[in-house]
């Protein structure tokens, strides 16, 4: 666990800097405006990773999250939030739509993207963060589900997952299921803005989700397979390619920039590790799947905004 911010450590005149910091760490860069005045003003956000999942716990006096476009513009890894209130009701105004949310009541916001997120006195919520890339999932449809999250069957599900992985995250986050707790909740995740966003009145079969998640695991577990192909998958499942690609296109999902995402991140990773430290670049880019270093480079580039060699320089330093 990771204490982002506890301000009943802090002296009155260092409080609303380093909420603001904290927010900035555990969300993304906005401003942050206080209902209080510093010397009432308390905030704590604590902080848990369950694999490509994050969870953070927040509680605070009253407060307003605002990110402006001119801030939305700075990269950033593009990232959601389902967030619980715990207590107080949260107002969330995000693509012209504006939300009330009710304690108990579940939000999605896109944090790469302006918003306006507020409580007023003593509130908390319960988060998920997941990366938009390890969702497959198009950004308009996540646009769609924020307004509709009541009217996926999975909604209340999804409530009490995020409750409970928050509630107990000290112990999920240090046992030896926590990464496949983090995939099966980013899956979990999915699934709600699937459901929630699709623009078709019936949706998918159920069949049909269930054996997309059921793909997504399997090449998430065979990323440095050089004979990892649309080929092999589909045999794996019994089913056709064409029927593979019909899955993923009734879902609004690519599966071959998926997959392109899921290995620039599993290199990503392994340039970050110090284990791998006398591996190249070139040799990390041919375990996940990149054949070419240029175009490693370039594809990771676009992705995180920097070179891989100023990636691994970067994590370096931080440690």
């Amino acid at each position: 666990m990771t204490v982002l911010i506890d301000t009943t450590e802090l002296p009155v005149a260092e409080r609303v800097d380093a909420v603001y910091t904290a927010m900035v760490e555990a969300v993304a860069p906005c401003y942050v405006i206080h209902e209080a005045p510093a010397h009432t003003l308390h905030t704590r956000v604590e902080e848990w990773q369950l694999g490509g999942a994050r969870v953070l716990r927040t509680s605070s006096s009253g407060f307003r999250l605002l990110r402006t476009p001119k801030q939305s513009r700075k990269s950033m890894s593009p990232m959601i939030a389902l967030s619980v209130q715990t207590r107080a009701a949260g107002r969330h105004v995000q693509y012209a739509a504006e939300q009330l949310v009710p304690p108990g009541g579940l939000m999605i916001a896109d944090l790469s993207a302006p918003y306006d997120f507020s409580w007023s006195g003593a509130g908390g919520a319960a988060t998920l963060q997941v990366p938009i890339d390890q969702l497959g999932v198009p950004v308009d449809v996540i646009r769609r589900a924020m307004t509709r999250l009541p009217a996926s069957p999975v909604y209340n599900l999804v409530i009490e997952h995020v409750r409970r992985i928050t509630a107990e995250a000290a112990l999920l986050s240090d046992d030896a299921g926590a990464l496949e707790l983090g995939s099966a909740s980013i899956e979990l995740a999915r699934a709600l803005l699937v459901s929630a966003g699709r623009s078709g009145a019936s949706g998918r079969p159920v069949l049909a989700e269930i054996l997309l998640t059921r793909v997504r695991e399997y090449v998430r577990a065979r990323l440095t397979d050089p004979d990892l192909s649309p080929e092999s998958v589909a045999a794996a499942h019994n089913i056709s390619v064409r029927y593979l690609y019909k899955i993923c296109a009734q879902a609004g999902f690519s599966l071959e920039q998926w997959v392109i995402g899921e290995r620039l991140r599993g290199a990503r990773d392994e340039l970050a590790d110090p284990a791998a430290a006398t591996r190249t670049v070139a040799v990390i880019a041919r375990r996940w799947g990149f054949s070419d270093p240029t175009h490693f480079g370039r594809r990771f580039r676009a992705a995180y905004g920097v070179t891989p060699s100023a990636w691994r320089s970067r994590a370096g330093d931080e440690r």
